[in-house]
Parts: C-alpha cells; structure tokens; sequence
C-alpha cells in the first residue's frame, strides 16, 4: 500500500493556479504611490488597490509636513501606539481632527485593518447580531469575530437574501 500524501493535492493546485497567471506574487511600486504609478517596472499603470485615493500621500503640504515630523521626532515612534508609540503629533492629529469634525474626541489608527479590529468590537459585543456580506473584507470579518457578536452572513450584493437575515435577527 502506498503511503498516503494529505497535501499532495497543494502542488498541483499551485500548478495550476500558476499556468492560470492566478498566483499572487508582489510587485513593486517603483516611487510614489499614485493613480497613476510605476509598478514592476511598468510606468503609467492605473492603481486602483491603494488607498491613496486623494492623493494625499504625494500632496505638497503633506509631504513637507512629514519631512518636518522627521527632524523633530524621527522615522517613527519606536512601537505600537497602545504600547509606548503614542507621540505628541499623534495627540495634536487627533485634536484637530476632533476640532474640525466638532466632535468630543478623535482616535486615529494606523491602518484600515487595525481600524476595524479595534473599532467594531467597540460598537459591539455579546447580545448584538451583525450581518454581513459575504464578501467583506477580511478585516471587517476579523473585526466582526472579535467582537463576539452573533454573526450571520449573506451572499454578496443578494438584497433578498439580506432582508431574510435582517428579517431573521
């Protein structure tokens, strides 16, 4: 009897996904991140996956604010804000923002995927029922399972099927 190969199916799997051109493999951006960028060497690509969609990341003002913020704290705080990260431009960030949105406070996080870790939890928990999209992204599902809400799911874009599921809730 032949031994048996539990991940032999992987290989082939792999194989095919790459005579497909289905594999993901990372491509550099070369320079700044714009709509317009060179990615892998290949200039003028339109990027539609960045979300530097106002194009804030190569704005004038922004950019020279960062090279101030540089002189004066360095290239970064060292660690994770909740840690030992939270600098004094964190603090002055989150008061304008609160400032202009008129608002009691402001948090900003580092990025959408910690956004959403830390936010839906936060709005909520045991006894709540959330219902999503199949087809989230993976931080809103990972956000929605730690907030140990009930979670029911329905397919993607099917308005039906989520009236059921709100019907249901």
């Amino acid at each position: 009897m032949a031994p048996r190969d539990p991940v032999g199916f992987l290989r082939q799997e792999y194989d095919s996904l790459v005579t497909q051109d289905l594999d993901w493999r990372i491509k550099p951006l070369i320079g700044p991140s714009a709509p317009r960028s060179n990615v892998a060497g290949k200039p003028n690509v339109i990027v539609l996956c960045s979300n530097n969609y106002l194009g804030l990341a190569t704005h004038p003002k922004v950019k020279a604010a960062a090279a101030r913020a540089v002189r004066t704290h360095g290239a970064g705080s060292g660690s994770v804000r909740p840690i030992a990260g939270t600098m004094d431009l964190h603090e002055e960030l989150e008061a304008t923002i609160a400032g202009f949105k008129r608002a009691e406070a402001a948090l900003v996080y580092q990025s959408g995927f910690a956004t959403n870790a830390g936010l839906i939890p936060q709005l909520a928990g045991e006894g709540d029922v959330i219902i999503s999209d199949e087809l989230n992204h993976g931080s809103i599902i990972d956000g929605v399972r730690l907030s140990r809400a009930e979670r029911t799911v329905y397919a993607h874009n099917d308005m039906g099927e989520l009236e059921k599921r709100l019907n249901e809730a």
